[in-house]
């Protein structure tokens, strides 16, 4: 059966995100079709999607690989909406900046071109991140949207997130420069850290970064204060996707923390509204993660 308002893609259903919005996506109506990548030698568990509610009626599953951007076009087609929120990530550094920033790059302007290709999908919602913005050297109170991260500071950083750092930053630009030259609608949302309960088996790095930054571990990431919960994070795509016009691309910070460092007034006066407080934020993570044994 489908969904009344229609079909859309989210491209890595099976993260932290893109596992959350699916399951607001089909709450709200849509049938969604997803994307998760196919490793034989290691078959995902992917139960926890397929049990979702209205799954069995409206819940599709593709493989696909932004190592190989033509393989999204089967789940592409025929979708009103994309929800690019797949990404590489490698902070183990196995693979080579260059390699990781290629690879997202490549399998996002695959996803856009097969957007075009398709000739339904109205708009594209790209998940980009904080990374993408704050990493320029500059001592600014807040940061909006023309702030983007500088490749030389990042590297110079010599971070574990370097890669990620990168890959996310010029992706996103590439992103919005072929929404400018193609004139596909594409609107890209910058989350801070985001915190809440989770869906996937699998504890959330940023879900464990803030707790490790709560009980005094320090890490890379224990000086970022920008919060936001996760179903604001998949409320704010799907808000953006059914209420935002533009005629080309737009880019929007999302940070639901009172702490003013990443500004989210644009996203603010486009009439989102925020649900949830830092209270809420660590309340349903500790309670998840105490339910999925993790505490």
């Amino acid at each position: 059966m489908q969904g009344e308002k229609g079909i859309v893609c989210v491209t890595g259903g099976t993260g932290y995100i893109g596992s959350w919005l699916i399951f607001r996506l089909l709450d709200h109506g849509y049938s969604v079709r997803t994307t998760v990548r196919f490793n034989p030698e290691n078959e995902k568990d992917i139960s926890f999607l397929t049990s979702l509610p209205g799954a069995s009626e409206k819940l599709k599953i593709f493989n696909a690989d932004l190592s190989n951007p033509e393989s999204f076009a089967a789940a592409i087609e025929g979708c009103v909406g994309v929800f690019h929120v797949a990404t590489p990530v490698d902070f183990e550094n196995k693979e080579a900046e260059e390699i990781v920033t290629k690879i997202s790059i490549d399998g996002a302007l695959g996803i856009l071109n097969a957007c075009l290709d398709s000739k339904t999908v109205k708009k594209v919602v790209y998940t980009s991140s904080s990374s993408a913005v704050i990493f320029n050297g500059k001592d600014v109170d807040e940061m909006d949207e023309s702030f983007w991260s500088d490749m030389d500071y990042a590297k110079s950083l010599k971070s574990n997130a370097g890669s990620y750092i990168i890959s996310k930053t010029l992706t996103e630009r590439a992103v919005l420069e072929f929404s400018e030259k193609h004139g596909l609608e594409v609107v890209t949302l910058i989350p801070s850290f985001v915190v809440g309960p989770f869906i996937c088996p699998k504890l959330p790095s940023s879900v464990l970064s803030v707790f490790d930054m709560v009980l005094g571990e320090k890490t890379e990431s224990s000086s970022c204060l920008d919060l936001v919960h996760v179903d604001d994070v998949a409320r704010a795509h799907i808000f953006l996707f059914e209420h935002h016009e533009s005629k080309g691309s737009s880019r929007f910070k999302l940070n639901g923390s009172k702490l003013p460092c990443l500004s989210s007034k644009k996203l603010l006066d486009s009439g989102f509204e925020f649900k949830y407080g830092v209270e809420d934020m660590f309340d349903d993570a500790i309670k998840c993660c105490k339910e999925k044994g993790y505490l």
